[in-house]
């Protein structure tokens, strides 16, 4: 068996991330552009930033052994290597700093390792077998951003490439930039400038449970963030479809009010009444999907905590909600490609 040799890691070699912090010993990806770290309070979202959700190195090499290497750590993490039809995933343990991934095929196809969607990780070394080089791969399909709350940062998924926006964006063969933060997304402006401010070809928001959750928006507020969110939005990204979710099933929120008097029932009618108002001034690229409709009562055992899906529904929200992108959203999933590219 060949022995392995560390490699330069480059900042090219990461995708899905806003920004990248260097280290003495690497890089640690975030979802925020981290020298402005006091502008997303409390503590950069939530500390929810600097978990690198969706993030991934993207590379080509022979080797099929390849070693990444990250800061210790005290808790257990998954990282996914994703080579085409092949799929590793390796359970690092707590206080270990080796990943190795055996297995993959022996071609340059195009390989990318999923850094956990659960925690924070600074990327430290990368190994390949000697005699075999790694270079980053350049990503020139259409991108996608979407945020939303932790059901779209899917910590409870089978591993990090098997949440469901890495899933959809795998089936329809798009670049990801995951902007799920768990407990945190309460539409704030300064998150509605990163997305206006990053490329993208596609957009998809989530607005909603985090809001009932932690009553931070009131009935007369609420819909009027949602509207001012996405003209934000259109100030960078005037022609581009974006889907507009409203929350899925949660049984103990449906018609329980919160502290400022809003149950989900009310939250899905301010969201569509949002897209509505929005549409009737001339924005129709704007498409609106009732959470409902991706998970709903019947789906009632997917939800293991009776607020987020377990393995499984995360799966099937993936496939609904493809479905729903590709019958709704013009374009979806070429955006001007050809077929054959």
């Amino acid at each position: 068996m060949a022995e392995l040799r560390e490699v330069a890691i480059h900042p090219e070699l990461f995708h899905g991330a806003i920004s990248l912090e260097p280290s003495a010993n690497g890089y640690k990806p975030w979802r925020i552009p981290y020298r402005e770290l006091p502008l997303f309070p409390p503590n950069g979202i939530s500390g929810k930033a600097e978990v690198p959700a969706g993030v991934r190195l993207r590379f080509r090499t022979v080797s099929t052994r390849i070693e990444l290497k990250v800061e210790p750590h005290g808790e257990q993490r998954l990282f996914d290597c994703v080579a085409g039809e092949t799929f590793v995933t390796v359970v690092l343990p707590a206080g270990e700093t080796t990943v190795l991934f055996e297995g993959l095929p022996a071609d340059r196809s195009v390989k990318e390792i999923y850094l956990s969607q659960a925690w924070p990780v600074t990327v430290t070394g990368l190994s390949v077998e000697e005699g075999a080089d790694l270079t980053p791969a350049a990503d020139d399909r259409p991108r996608w951003v979407t945020y939303g709350s932790s059901i779209t940062q899917c910590v409870e998924a089978e591993s990090p490439s098997r949440t469901w926006p890495a899933l959809v964006a795998a089936r329809a063969d798009l670049q990801l930039t995951c902007l799920g933060f768990s407990g945190s997304c309460h539409i704030e402006p300064m998150v509605a400038r990163m997305i206006r401010d990053e490329p993208a070809d596609f957009l998809s928001v989530c607005f909603g449970i985090n809001v009932m959750g932690g009553s931070s928006l009131s009935p007369r507020t609420f819909g009027p963030a949602v509207i001012g969110f996405l003209r934000l939005l259109r100030e960078k990204h005037a022609d581009i479809p974006i889907a507009v979710l409203s929350p899925i099933y949660s049984p103990d929120r449906e018609e329980t009010p919160n502290k400022v008097g809003m149950d989900l029932r009310m939250i899905r009618q301010e969201v569509e009444a949002a897209v509505a108002a929005l549409r009737e001034c001339g924005d129709q690229q704007l498409y609106y999907m009732n959470g409902l409709e991706i998970l709903s009562e019947a789906d009632g055992e997917r939800l293991h905590d009776r607020l987020h899906p377990d393995a499984a529904g995360y799966k099937l929200m993936a496939e609904r909600l493809y479905e729903r992108f590709e019958r709704d959203i013009p374009g979806f999933p070429l955006f001007g490609r050809k077929p054959s590219e």
